[in-house]
């Protein structure tokens, strides 16, 4: 028995819903990667005033720091965070794994990726990155920073 072409089109407008179309691709993608890119390299660099550079002051960090079945959450001011990178002797690294996933409306816009950590070109942990940030006058800052923390299932690098 055929399914009447008539009765697939009543049914398919009838049960979706009508298509809100999503922003164009922004030019600004790099624009706004391009702070996180500066305060990925202060952190590399063990720079705390080159990673408060690239946030606004009145910004927040949240990790949540999942350990087995155990998760924690912890909240700073982002200038704490900065200020806790302190120079040293150990080679920090902070990387995406694949292309951030960058979305820009207007003012605002997010970078969403998953992310290794190596301390000396060892893991230390990995989790998801999922950065906030707003335009002011012309320029890109962090607003806020978001992430899962953990040690294991972890992607190779």
């Amino acid at each position: 028995m055929t399914f009447p072409f008539f009765l697939a089109l009543t049914f398919q407008s009838a049960t979706l819903p009508p298509a809100i179309p999503l922003p164009p691709p922004s030019s600004d993608e790099s624009a706004v990667l391009a702070p996180v890119e500066r305060m990925f390299a202060g952190l590399k660099a063990r720079n705390s005033a080159a990673i408060l550079a690239e946030l606004r002051p009145d910004g927040r960090a949240v990790a949540v720091v999942e350990d087995g079945a155990q998760a924690t959450v912890k909240s700073l001011a982002l200038a704490d965070f900065a200020a806790s990178i302190k120079p040293g002797t150990e080679q920090l690294e902070e990387k995406f794994l694949g292309r951030p996933a960058i979305e820009v409306d207007g003012n605002i816009a997010t970078v969403l990726a998953p992310y290794i950590f190596t301390v000396n070109g060892e893991l230390s942990h990995c989790g998801t990155n999922h950065i906030g940030l707003v335009r002011e006058n012309g320029a890109w800052k962090i607003a806020s920073i978001q992430w899962t923390q953990r040690k294991t299932n972890c992607p190779p690098d």
